[in-house]
């Protein structure tokens, strides 16, 4: 078995036994073999940094509606802000990470229209992450990265997926997100989800 087969197959073991951590780790691997990944190893390099990730971000919004029940003076105010700056710390590391990887290794050898749309997506959700959590300066650099890599995914979308293209539908839905909680655009996001799924 070939070493790029066999990181595959440990990371596909790794999703079934829910050990994301682990899977992430092989995904990284694999990766840094500079291959064009197939589909079946871009979801699972997707899959794995997503249950991460998405393990931290509830994490961190639990802790700010905890954060947003205190009453002024209360002493347990200064552990939850502590607690969540920690929560924040490990979020920046694994979307820094993710970002790195993508740059480095996955969008230079992305030979595909698809590959190219899935990785700039990737790109544009993570600073997306970045951005829901930080603030002044850090929250608008991370929001004009997010939204640079979603326009550029979805310029390469439009000539070269179709409209029912599953990685088109899931960047649409994406980008309209970051219009609505990111950028408080609430009607440029509906205006995005009508133009841009229309199948006419």
């Amino acid at each position: 078995m070939e070493e790029r087969e066999k990181v595959v197959c440990l990371a596909k073991l790794a999703e079934q036994a829910e050990r994301y951590d682990d899977m992430v780790e092989f995904m990284k691997k694999l990766a840094r073999m500079d291959v064009d990944m197939n589909a079946e190893e871009r979801h699972l390099f997707s899959v794995g940094f997503k249950n991460t990730i998405g393990a931290k971000r509830a994490s961190w919004r639990i802790i700010c509606s905890l954060e947003q029940k205190l009453t002024s003076g209360d002493q347990a105010g200064v552990m939850i802000d502590a607690y969540k700056k920690k929560v924040e710390g490990e979020l920046r590391k694994v979307c820094n990470e993710v970002l790195s990887i993508i740059a480095i290794h996955c969008l230079p050898l992305a030979s595909s229209g698809e590959n190219v749309v899935f990785f700039y997506k990737m790109k544009g959700d993570y600073y997306r992450y970045l951005a829901e959590f930080s603030t002044g300066t850090e929250k608008k650099a991370a929001a004009d990265q997010s939204l640079m890599a979603y326009q550029h995914a979805m310029v390469v979308a439009s000539s070269e997926l179709s409209p029912a293209h599953q990685i088109r539908l899931g960047l649409a839905l994406n980008f309209s997100v970051f219009f609505y909680e990111i950028m408080n655009s609430h009607e440029r996001s509906l205006i995005l989800n009508g133009s841009f799924l229309s199948f006419h």
